[in-house]
């Protein structure tokens, strides 16, 4: 499965080319390919001189792209990439937007990764006299993708099982970065849960969802949400962080969700065919019980391996956090809202 990794600079590329270079068989070739206007570079991610067939949903070629600021850019970068690929009869399989990102107090501190169950429009909309109504509601278009449940859970067990402080929440995408603490207040209280705050993702899912294509949101925190203190901010810490968790993925824990996603053979958006259940646990718990996210009320005290199915076992057991307010603000996005969904109709 051929994959395109999209950040918005060529630092947080280059934070996920290191990464992927401590797959297996590295160090592996890294090109720069032709996409006029974007630096974009392709990761090879097969042993010199391997010859055995392609494992379905195996990475056989990271493309990177630096598409550039904000929601615009990186919808106008990622469609290029996109278009240029099924021109040339080499479509990808996956689009996930990366890079770092503000982390909300109380779910993702600086340091940790934030994988997204929902990549929200944020500031998309229009101000009220009783409040902001999202772009949707006001009768246009969606504000929110819904990445394959599944796939994202998996992922977010396989970090947590590197030691990567991991949090399964929605990624907001802003068009103004959070400078204040009324601001701040506002989305955590429009948006429940909310993990992290980025200027991209909803852009890159949009032209994802052009081409009928999954999409997943990585972000690894650099400071917290809310008033602009340059002090406070770990951009170092989150690009190292960032490294860490594309080296989880280019392994073979990670590499098993890729797999159950490509051979859905879906390309939806909305997690809803995926494969496997999203069960009902609701914490991050590494306990037995029903901690286990999204994976059902079973034992979470497993002893390795991917999660599977709805059996609730995750990655020997690790903490990955996902709050009951994500969980019930996902659901209601996917009840109450359908024409938010991202989609194919495939």
């Amino acid at each position: 499965m051929r994959v395109l990794v999209v950040t918005a600079v060529p630092a947080e590329a280059d934070a996920v080319l290191a990464g992927l270079g401590r797959g297996p068989g590295s160090p592996a070739p890294v090109r720069e390919l032709p996409l006029p206007g974007y630096l974009l570079r392709r990761h090879e991610c097969p042993a010199p001189g391997d010859t055995e067939p392609a494992t379905p949903g195996a990475f056989r070629a990271v493309d990177v792209l630096s598409a550039g600021v904000g929601p615009a850019a990186a919808a106008a970068g990622t469609a290029a990439a996109l278009t240029a690929a099924a021109l040339t009869g080499q479509p990808y399989g996956l689009v996930v937007s990366a890079g770092i990102g503000g982390g909300f107090p109380g779910t993702a501190p600086p340091g940790s990764v934030v994988v997204a169950d929902a990549v929200v429009a944020a500031d998309l909309g229009a101000q009220t006299p009783d409040g902001f109504l999202p772009v949707d509601r006001l009768g246009f278009g969606r504000s929110v993708h819904l990445p394959p449940m599944d796939t994202a859970r998996r992922i977010a067990e396989a970090l947590g099982g590197a030691g990567l402080d991991v949090a399964l929440a929605p990624v907001l995408t802003v068009s103004t970065v959070t400078g204040g603490a009324a601001r701040a207040a506002e989305l955590a209280a429009r948006h429940p849960g909310a993990g992290a705050e980025a200027m991209e993702g909803f852009g890159v899912a949009e032209a994802a969802a052009v081409h009928g294509l999954p999409v997943l949101e990585i972000r690894t925190v650099s400071n917290p949400v809310g008033p602009r203190d340059r002090t406070a901010w770990r951009i170092p810490e989150a690009l190292a962080a960032l490294t860490d968790a594309f080296g989880t993925l280019a392994g073979p824990t990670a590499t098993a969700a890729f797999r159950a996603l490509a051979g859905a053979g879906t390309g939806r958006l909305d997690g809803t065919g995926d494969g496997g259940g999203s069960g009902t646990g609701d914490g991050g718990g590494s306990g037995a019980g029903s901690g286990s996210t999204g994976g059902g009320s079973g034992d979470s005290t497993g002893s390795g391996g991917d999660s599977g199915g709805s059996s609730g076992t995750g990655c020997g057991g690790v903490p990955v956090t996902r709050t009951r307010q994500a969980r019930e603000a996902r659901e209601e996005h996917r009840t109450d809202h359908p024409q938010q969904q991202g989609r194919s109709s495939a």
